[in-house]
């Protein structure tokens, strides 16, 4: 037999990468991908219209609509939608943690746990840069850029690249493909990239941040030279900037450890970890309760300066963040970015047990509680327990207007 090369394995790979460079192992499941970007849902609820990109999904969403619940825990009854909840409700009986890393041995109770720890965890160095990687096959292809290896070749003009999605993209530039539409504009891009830097224009997100005075600007470009005001046009005090954020390093290995996203800040409480200690001390203010931020107008005290920044526009009234479509003005760039969902119909957050999406995370997460039966808001009047602290809220009102009818009631008796 023939020896595969690894530029033909790269190669099947491209055949059966998305636009977006995600890889799938078959045809079939490429095709149901790239639903996602032409938003294709041809499997539409009788009950209620919602449509779904898979069958899958569309079943387990009439579950909903009927009430069934296939799925019973042996150990305390419980039914669930989903087999997915169900297996991970078990473990929570059993204290089996069947999901292991390959890497490490280090074993998850659910495999959405075992997915976030393999990202994180980078076994292979390149021995040229020190950068770290999740899968052998990306150090292969990091290592071009130090070998100058580029083994895929544009036969329109000749260009070459170290990666076959790399050229896959070039060749739009030749095709005249540009499968990234504005929903707002209806303005198109070569890459999903180019899209995310046009939305900017529509939302006046600004994400790049100066280090230094903190203005913020629209693009990265903008950003790197402004920092020439700070350090001037040759200065060399802090030459080491990452390609990313933008943000500025005395020396090189302070930026390896920024780029490698390094960790070495840990939360004695929750084990939460961080890059710097800084935001380490921040997230701690959550365990102790201390909110050293206070505003002058109200008293209401915050854990962080730029929250105390964002709500002194309350008072102020200034909204310096405006919709270009409708004119709506807000204090914050996330909210008027989840606004902007509304025009476009993006609903980004998807749930993995029902399918059904939501314009918030917010909303996702209290919707995923339905499947998981996790109810952590207690009543601290009768014990009764809620998934949200809203209804919780509402709850405890009862008890209000219960205790307020028996003090009516002993004053009248004492009246009477």
């Amino acid at each position: 037999n023939q020896q595969v090369t690894q530029s033909q394995i790269e190669r099947r790979q491209s055949e059966k990468m998305s636009q977006c460079g995600k890889g799938f192992i078959n045809q079939s499941y490429l095709k149901k991908h790239q639903r996602v970007h032409t938003g294709e849902k041809p499997h539409v609820c009788s009950e209620c219209g919602q449509r779904f990109t898979v069958s899958y999904s569309l079943k387990v969403h009439m579950r909903f609509h009927s009430g069934e619940k296939p799925y019973q825990c042996t150990e305390c009854g419980m039914r669930f939608f989903t087999r997915a909840t169900y297996k991970n409700h078990i473990l929570n009986h059993s204290g089996e943690r069947p999901n292991v890393c390959g890497q490490c041995g280090k074993s998850f109770k659910d495999a959405a746990s075992l997915r976030r720890h393999c990202h994180s965890e980078k076994p292979y160095s390149c021995s040229e840069c020190g950068k770290s990687f999740t899968r052998l096959f990306r150090l292969t292809i990091h290592k071009r850029v130090h070998s100058g290896e580029k083994p895929y070749s544009c036969t329109e003009c000749g260009k070459s690249f170290t990666q076959a999605a790399n050229l896959k993209i070039h060749m739009r530039i030749h095709s005249g493909e540009k499968p990234y539409s504005c929903t707002l504009c209806e303005k198109s891009f070569t890459q999903g990239s180019g899209l995310t830097v046009h939305m900017r224009t529509h939302s006046g997100e600004k994400p790049s941040m100066c280090d230094h005075c903190g203005k913020h600007f629209k693009y990265m470009s903008y950003l790197k030279r402004h920092l020439k005001v700070h350090f001037g046009e040759t200065s060399q005090e802090r030459p080491n900037i990452c390609g990313k954020c933008g943000k500025s390093f005395k020396d090189a290995a302070s930026l390896r450890r920024h780029c490698h996203s390094e960790r070495p800040y840990i939360c004695t409480e929750c084990g939460k970890s961080f890059t710097r200690a800084i935001h380490l001390t921040v997230h701690k203010r959550i365990h102790s309760g201390e909110k050293p931020y206070t505003c002058t107008v109200c008293g209401k005290c915050f854990r962080q300066a730029n929250c105390l920044t964002n709500h002194l526009w309350i008072h102020s009234g200034e909204k310096p963040y405006s919709c270009t479509l409708c004119g709506k003005g807000f204090t914050q760039v996330n909210c008027l970015k989840k606004h902007l969902r509304v025009h476009s119909g993006e609903r980004p957050n998807c749930c993995e047990h029902c399918g059904k999406c939501f314009t918030d995370v917010s909303y996702l997460r209290r919707h995923i509680k339905v499947h998981s039966g996790e109810r952590p808001h207690g009543c601290t009047v009768c014990g009764k327990k809620f998934s949200d602290i809203s209804n919780l809220k509402k709850h405890e009102r009862m008890h209000s207007i219960e205790k307020g009818d028996i003090v009516k009631t002993e004053i009248l008796g004492l009246n009477s």
